[in-house]
């Protein structure tokens, strides 16, 4: 028999009663019942449930050990009766009773409970972190990660692409997010940068002549955290593809994500390849608030500033005449929603940050409130004909700047939906958004710069740079989107080294900055590159949907928390003055220098 065991516990059932088995895990529960001890034992497949009967050895062992000691238990399997089978269990029609016990290692006395779900505080949960992963929903949710990474790498190779591995150690970038450096030993005073993204080795690989790229990638990014979004490091499905167009790059990616989804949806409707819907980022920002649409809300929000020129509501007219907008948010059916309804929706407002959240009641066709009472009855049916909105509908408004009055309407429209219960249940809805503006002005700097991707084809190439307005050039870049997630970021990627140096000097770069700053990839174009673009769907965001889990972390073998700290191994650390004199590098402290 084998040391350890014969069997998982997951293994065994009715056929097994009569066998004499052996199993090894951790003590999950205890239950005293008058003398004989019923143990849950768990293991990474599953539990069995162990009985040590009156008087025997095995009952003194296991009393002994607290939850979580490590066991290996030696016993006959017995068929469970009538009332004690278990169905939820898929061990549940048998135990197995104890004959001997053997102590692989004793727990102390544990900081955080493994059995149950019970929530605990997040600092606890991330310094015991290998206990936290015991718990059956997160050891669900990283096996779920595995499976879904092994997914992908079967639907990409069938999808022709080869998986190709980029350098961890490279040189920092100007573009992006904040660098994670390291310093050189070799190379005193200078530094590697850990890859934000495989970006331009990448597009390296297609002026290499390989035609479809991708890899499960780590990318490291000296950001702060949020919900979807985890501090340090994070994983992608990073591709890539040599001549093609943004329609190829979807039609390859399609297939990918919606047969991903579809796999591990447990039953929920996921939007097939092929249908994905694509909106332009303006139109996205009108009718949704947001370039990070939830299509799973039926709710769309409306220009509505004509409607108010000239009215006699004197508030939203002027602000229309000084050039700002005013949105509106439908509130269907709302009849039956007492006035503190809407004026909660004004106070969430307000703890937002924002002004306030206007709003018009309607009740069988009649209208309520100061908007719609200076706005007049046929001024407010013509604004509602105009939404479609129906006898019973209120409305909501969002006036000001252009873009507050998007950001209000897009949380509008959220909060109204889930208050509303209008959110689509049980569905994966995706959608690109395309589009995108090549460049934007930055009021800090008081210039004009690259809005999103600086390594973008602009659509219309040469001729568009030279002779458009900067704000009016759009670029082929594009966005995945899941239910409100943003997946990825992806465009047509610019191989043109004279495009290049165009699109950098009116984002005020010169020829001599973009040499020294992009040397490989621009020096590589000039050697014949082929027309390429691709994406990379974060891996992470992936997973947490597909988990319904409202945080990264939660997918996460081993996450930081918010701010940067891996509180389990107690890093970022100090570390020796050797080790800092091998490097050439002294810390500044309080404005002194140390060694």
């Amino acid at each position: 028999m084998h040391a350890y065991r014969t069997h998982t516990c997951a293994d065994l059932s009715a056929a097994d009663v009569g066998s004499t088995v052996r199993l090894s895990g951790w003590i999950h529960r205890k239950r005293d019942h008058g003398g004989v001890l019923f143990v849950d034992l768990r293991d990474h497949y599953g539990l069995t449930q162990i009985v040590a009967r009156t008087g025997s050895e095995a009952l003194r062992i296991l009393d002994s050990l607290r939850a979580e000691s490590v066991v290996t238990i030696t016993g006959e399997v017995v068929g469970r009766e009538g009332g004690a089978v278990n169905a939820k269990l898929a061990t549940g029609d048998i135990e197995v009773v104890a004959a001997s016990v053997e102590v692989q290692s004793s727990a102390a006395e544990l900081p955080m409970p493994v059995a149950g779900e019970a929530d605990y505080p997040e600092d606890i949960r991330l310094k015991y972190r290998y206990l936290d992963l015991r718990r059956e929903r997160l050891h669900a949710n990283i096996m779920l990660r595995s499976k879904v990474i092994a997914s992908i790498r079967g639907r990409m190779i069938d999808q022709g692409f080869t998986e190709f591995q980029t350098p961890i150690l490279t040189a920092s970038s100007p573009e992006g997010a904040r660098d994670y450096l390291v310093p050189s030993r070799v190379h005193p005073g200078k530094f590697y940068a850990l890859p934000q993204a495989p970006q331009m080795f990448k597009q390296l690989l297609m002026v290499a002549g390989f035609d479809r790229y991708f890899q499960i990638a780590p990318c490291f990014r000296d950001e702060d955290a949020r919900a979807d979004r985890s501090p340090g490091e994070f994983y992608q499905l990073d591709f890539e593809m040599s001549f093609v167009t943004q329609d190829d790059v979807f039609a390859a990616i399609e297939p990918v994500l919606a047969g991903l989804f579809e796999e591990f949806a447990n039953g929920k409707s996921v939007t097939p390849a092929g249908e994905f819907v694509r909106i332009p980022y303006k139109q996205s920002l009108l009718k949704y608030g947001t370039d990070k649409p939830d299509l799973r809300n039926p709710l769309l929000v409306h220009d509505v500033g004509d409607h108010f020129k000239g009215s006699g509501f004197g508030l939203f007219a002027g602000l229309v005449d000084k050039g700002m907008v005013v949105r509106a948010v439908p509130a269907p059916n709302t009849a039956d929603k007492s006035r503190k309804f809407f004026d909660e929706m004004n106070d969430w407002a307000r703890s937002e940050g924002f002004a306030g959240l206007g709003y018009a009641t309607r009740k069988g066709g009649e209208w309520g409130g100061p908007i719609a009472k200076n706005h007049g009855i046929e001024g407010m049916n013509k604004l509602a004909d105009a939404m479609g909105l129906g006898p019973d509908g209120g409305i909501f408004f969002a006036a000001g700047p252009e873009c507050d009055a998007a950001k209000l309407a897009g949380a509008a429209r959220t909060r109204v939906a889930e208050s509303l219960d209008l959110i689509e249940k049980n569905a994966f809805r995706f959608c690109w958004i395309v589009d995108f503006p090549m460049f934007e002005y930055d009021d800090a700097q008081k210039k004009i710069d690259f809005s999103h991707n600086p390594f973008s084809m602009p659509q219309g190439g040469m001729e568009a740079l030279e002779t458009k307005a900067p704000l009016d050039i759009l670029a082929w870049q594009y966005d995945i989107v899941c239910n409100g997630v943003e997946l990825s970021s992806g465009a047509i990627r610019n191989h043109r080294p004279d495009i290049m140096y165009k699109a950098f000097e009116i984002a005020g770069y010169t020829r001599e900055e973009v040499d020294s700053n992009f040397p490989g990839m621009i020096g590589a174009f000039k050697f014949g590159a082929p027309p390429h673009g691709g994406s990379a769907p974060g891996i992470d965001r992936i997973v947490m949907l597909l988990a319904d889990e409202p945080n990264i972390r939660e997918v996460i073998v081993f996450p930081m928390n918010q701010k940067a700290e891996d509180l389990m191994m107690n890093a970022p650390a100090g570390v020796l003055p050797q080790q800092l004199q091998e490097l050439s590098i002294r810390i500044i402290a309080d404005g002194a220098p140390k060694a």
